[in-house]
């Protein structure tokens, strides 16, 4: 059976995968709960690129009736490529602080040099800042915003995509080193659409040693759901899903009730922030 999302006949209730404007969304955080309940989810997980959010002050909050997962997505190399992992309910530990604060130097320095190159390329200015955060979506908005003639899908197909003439690699944190800070920070560490890398027997592989996978995405190759659904079993490991919003619509994929609550079981209980 492919899937490509949560089947249409089970209402998302948690979108678990999201992201904001301290990496490459473009919800600012407070902009989250009201987005959340317009879409009519219960549960949202913010994360980010390589950060905790630093405006969520617990592992899991309720703001607006929505309760907040305070999350993470971290890139490592797995050796045989890149993938992502979300690391849920995470708290800060000195060990992961110092990781994310390493990337978010490294991600400075890229940003800004990829800015040169395009700027350079292109003879335009580009109105972006190279901040804690940055990632490509915030140079290709900049791109598509001045005079050059490239729109947001042209600035990645064109010039700053993996193997454009503007592009540089950034670093990210080793497979191995990445699972022990997550696991030492959050209850649930999962791998992030699994069927987006180039070699998925490999990603599956390194899912197994995990707490969760996502089984709901939706974009990417078809997503082989049985597959998913197999290796869970076999590694006994908790489904999760989510938007990957970075734009500003939250929902199109997540998780039914049913699913959501093996996944909540493992999630300390939500905070009722003071208003």
């Amino acid at each position: 059976m492919i899937a490509d999302a949560t089947p249409p006949s089970d209402r998302v209730v948690a979108d678990l995968h999201t992201h904001t404007t301290a990496s490459d969304g473009t919800f600012a955080i407070e902009e989250v709960p009201v987005a959340a309940r317009e879409a009519g989810l219960d549960w949202v997980a913010v994360t980010d690129h390589d950060r905790i959010h630093p405006d969520l002050d617990a592992p899991v909050v309720v703001r607006d009736g929505v309760r907040v997962v305070r999350g993470i997505e971290l890139r490592v190399d797995a050796g045989f490529g890149r993938l992502d992992l979300l690391g849920y309910a995470v708290e800060h530990t000195d060990a992961l602080d110092a990781e994310t604060d390493r990337l978010q130097a490294d991600r400075r320095e890229r940003g800004a040099r990829i800015v040169r190159r395009v700027e350079d390329r292109l003879g335009v200015a580009l109105d972006v800042e190279a901040r804690r955060g940055i990632g490509r979506p915030h140079i290709a908005r900049a791109i598509d915003e001045s005079p050059a003639p490239y729109d947001y899908a042209a600035a990645f197909d064109e010039l700053i995509g993996n193997d454009g003439p503007c592009y540089l690699s950034r670093d990210v944190t080793d497979l191995d080193r990445g699972i022990e800070l997550l696991r030492d920070a959050c209850p649930i560490v999962g791998l992030a659409h699994p069927f987006r890398y180039d070699d998925v027997d490999a990603a599956l592989d390194v899912a197994r040693r995990l707490d969760a996978i996502e089984r709901f995405y939706p974009y990417g190759r078809p997503v082989d759901a049985d597959r998913i659904d197999r290796v869970a079993r076999a590694a006994d490991l908790l489904v999760t899903g989510g938007s990957d919003a970075h734009e500003r619509t939250l929902g199109t994929a997540g998780l039914p009730a049913s699913a959501l609550a093996p996944v909540r079981e493992r999630l300390p209980t939500p905070i009722e922030e003071q208003g």
